[in-house]
């Protein structure tokens, strides 16, 4: 059952602004921090083009260097804000707050903040800090006209994705994984619950290698539009994704709109194999998906991994936005801790802070 006062609304609706939070050596990116901060300048260089930036900071000391580095780069700090607040590390897709439109149809623009339990993606990393993240930033008045609702069930925001109008899109093998005893069907009613939402679309194929939060949705399949999907897909047979992309890109097409039409399809190219070498000389192989991009307004930020399918990715999502501009943001040092641009970030409507 869904809620008639409530709806979960898209990522291309308009916003107010996107929150991060700052890395730093306390964080999983101490090893590389200084080509991950480069990252992150230029993600706030783009997102402040068209919105504000809600920063988060460990403390005074992170919040200077960073405001140091970001004044130093020519960004308007006018719109940039500091959250003082602790954190394990800086996913904040996924301990980031999930929020909902509140009473939409009287015209009161209030929010409810779904506070999901963030667990480290089942159990895998501490995230005890960032559990409590949505909290400390409610408590610390960041949010306006809003309640948060506490909901004692492990979901990460990556791993589910709304067209806006009821239909949600997510991966059988991340929830069946963080929540083994529930039936599908169970699962089912819960996210349409809480999500306020008319009818869950699964995918039960998909995958990336070097992607520990056992297949997010927001690394595989996008919506554009509510009749549009952007998914990643693969078209080199040698390669050890081919089989389970070409599925999922089958199940896909096997999907209906909630009036009964096939959607509009947007097939994304595949970047060459990233592969990373420890100092021992093991290698393993990251998780490079152009589906990991961040709408804001007037503009998709695209992960970029310095391939020649970067342009082909944005010729493809500029098929998909055609009135928003694409913005490339180079993302090859977040994918060597397993994840990429919108995992990192997460939206807030408009009027929300």
């Amino acid at each position: 059952m869904t809620s008639s006062n409530l709806r979960f609304p898209a990522e291309w609706e308009p916003q107010s602004a996107v929150l991060i939070a700052w890395p730093h050596a306390g964080t999983d990116w101490a090893e590389r921090l200084g080509e991950v901060e480069d990252t992150y300048i230029a993600l706030v260089a783009a997102i402040t083009r068209f919105q504000r930036a809600l920063i988060c900071v460990a403390d005074d000391d992170i919040e200077a260097y960073a405001r140091a580095r970001l004044s130093s780069a020519r960004i308007d700090m006018a719109r940039v804000t500091f959250l003082p607040v602790e954190y394990d590390d800086t996913w904040l897709r996924d301990s980031g707050p999930i929020t909902l439109l509140e009473n939409e149809a009287s015209g009161d623009r209030a929010f409810r903040l779904l506070d999901f339990r963030f667990t480290g993606w089942g159990g895998k990393f501490e995230a005890s800090r960032d559990d409590l993240l949505v909290q400390r930033l409610s408590e610390a008045g960041t949010f306006l006209e809003s309640t948060r609702q506490n909901i004692d069930f492990a979901l990460e925001g990556g791993a589910i994705d709304t067209d806006g109008a009821g239909t949600l899109l997510t991966t059988w093998q991340c929830l069946h994984e963080r929540h083994p005893d529930i039936a599908r069907d169970a699962l089912d009613g819960k996210l349409a619950g809480w999500l306020a939402q008319r009818r869950v679309l699964w995918l039960d194929h998909g995958y990336l290698e070097g992607d520990d939060t056992d297949a997010h949705v927001d690394t595989l399949a996008r919506f554009a539009a509510p009749d549009a999907i952007v998914f990643q897909a693969c078209d080199d047979p040698a390669d050890s994704h081919y089989a389970e992309l070409g599925a999922m890109a089958a199940e896909i097409a096997a999907l209906r709109t909630a009036d009964g039409r096939p959607y509009r399809l947007f097939p994304l190219p595949w970047a060459q194999p990233v592969i990373d070498r420890d100092g021992e000389g093991k290698s393993r192989r990251l998780a490079a998906s152009y589906a990991n991009f961040l709408i804001v307004n007037g503009a998709v930020l695209m992960p970029a991994y310095g391939d020649p399918a970067d342009t082909m990715a944005a010729e493809v999502l500029q098929r998909a936005f055609p009135d928003r501009e694409i913005v490339p943001i180079p993302c090859r040092s977040l994918i060597w801790q397993n994840g990429s641009l919108h995992c990192i970030t997460m939206q807030l409507p408009l009027g929300l802070a």
